[in-house]
């Protein structure tokens, strides 16, 4: 069976999660692929400048600054990040060019999917000289690239697009457009198609909501964010009748002081779970950063989102405001202090049912189109 090494790191939650997502459906799927996970960061931590002087890689300070909010300047930040990676680029090759040459004494990959950022050109280079000709694949799980140099490299590969942004965009840089592919959507946990049919009233009772108040769903990745307890204090200061099911993740301390706020609003805090489409389906809207992935969910599922782009908006994710702006698919705001006028907003009148009617219009089946582009490409 074909072999697919799909290279990832865990800088943000994303790039692992799109990865396991596509090995979890490959591994289902009649194609007959076998699918492999590649962790970058261990085949590059011999160069990795950043753990040696700071004793934290580059990866985990990505990952505490997302943590603490520490995200003013990021596209300085990100900028400084790409010349020291250019910088280690022999480097990085020599070492990637190993691990290929020892990948394929023992299992040659017939293909390589890369779901990271900023450093394909040193991943396709070092498997070029290793496996000359070994297909190289760069799937974006973002909305669209933040160049230069971030997602879409000149390079000879193939790219899979999840907006007809990022799809133009590697058409401008020159890329053939046989080997630029369109799918309709983000990838997405295979548990978001799983049929999901629940009373939702009865649900909100069991867990100490009102069954029929329109409910938000506030969630900030997989450790929440210190946002999330000024969000709750100003929606309960606002007088609007709302509830909200806020989700803390692996954020002991968050999940703590959210569940002892005494409000009037009606809360259900909930700590880290594998259950969001479930929690999702009981809400009515969203709330959170302007993160691909969690754009992409809460839209699957049918909810208007209310997020932010300001100087704090990560560079890559910029675009990801837009994109649900001009869609009809939410709110976007300069600061979740204005978080009660958005809700305020989105109550009022039809818009709520007008956005949730443009986000079911949605049909993301990404995650199901990949592997039937993968195919395509091992023939060619």
């Amino acid at each position: 069976m074909p072999i697919l090494d799909f290279v990832f790191f865990d800088a943000g939650g994303g790039h692992r999660a799109a990865a396991t997502a596509l090995k979890q459906v490959l591994e289902t799927e009649p194609r007959g692929m076998t699918p492999r996970l590649v962790h970058l960061q261990d085949i590059l931590a011999p160069v990795d400048v950043f753990k040696k002087v700071l004793r934290i890689d580059l990866q985990e300070i990505y990952n505490q600054m997302l943590r603490r909010g520490w995200t003013l300047g990021s596209e300085q930040g990100l900028r400084f990040m790409q010349a020291v990676i250019r910088l280690y680029h022999g480097s990085e090759v020599r070492l990637m060019r190993e691990w290929w040459e020892f990948r394929s004494g023992v299992d040659k990959p017939d293909a390589v999917v890369s779901v990271v950022p900023n450093f394909n050109r040193a991943i396709y280079d070092g498997l070029q000289l290793a496996a000359h000709g070994t297909p190289y694949v760069t799937i974006l799980t973002d909305l669209a690239d933040f160049p230069p140099a971030f997602w879409i490299e000149r390079q000879q590969q193939w790219l899979i697009c999840g907006t007809e942004r990022a799809r133009q965009q590697a058409l401008d840089m020159g890329h053939p457009a046989g080997r630029v592919f369109l799918t309709s959507g983000m990838i997405l946990n295979p548990r978001f198609y799983q049929s999901l049919e629940i009373d939702v009233a009865s649900e909100r009772a069991a867990v100490g909501l009102d069954p029929h108040l329109p409910t938000g769903l506030v969630m900030f990745g997989g450790y929440g964010a210190g946002v999330m307890d000024d969000i709750l204090c100003r929606l309960d200061r606002s007088g609007l009748d709302v509830q909200l099911i806020l989700i803390a993740g692996k954020n002991e301390s968050l999940r703590s002081r959210l569940s002892s706020r005494r409000t009037r609003i009606r809360t259900h805090v909930v700590g880290f779970t594998t259950e969001v489409p479930r929690w999702m389906r009981m809400a009515d809207f969203f709330v959170g950063k302007p993160g691909p992935g969690s754009l992409s969910e809460a839209v699957h599922m049918g909810l208007p989102a209310i997020t932010v782009r300001n100087a704090w908006t990560l560079p890559q994710e910029r675009y990801n405001a837009d994109w649900l702006r001009e869609r009809n698919l939410g709110l976007v705001i300069d600061s979740f202090r204005r978080i009660d006028t958005a809700v305020r907003q989105l109550l009022d009148g039809n818009r709520l049912a007008e956005m949730r009617q443009a986000a079911a219009s949605v049909k993301n089946r990404a995650i199901f189109e990949i592997p039937e582009i993968l195919a395509g490409i091992l023939q060619a």
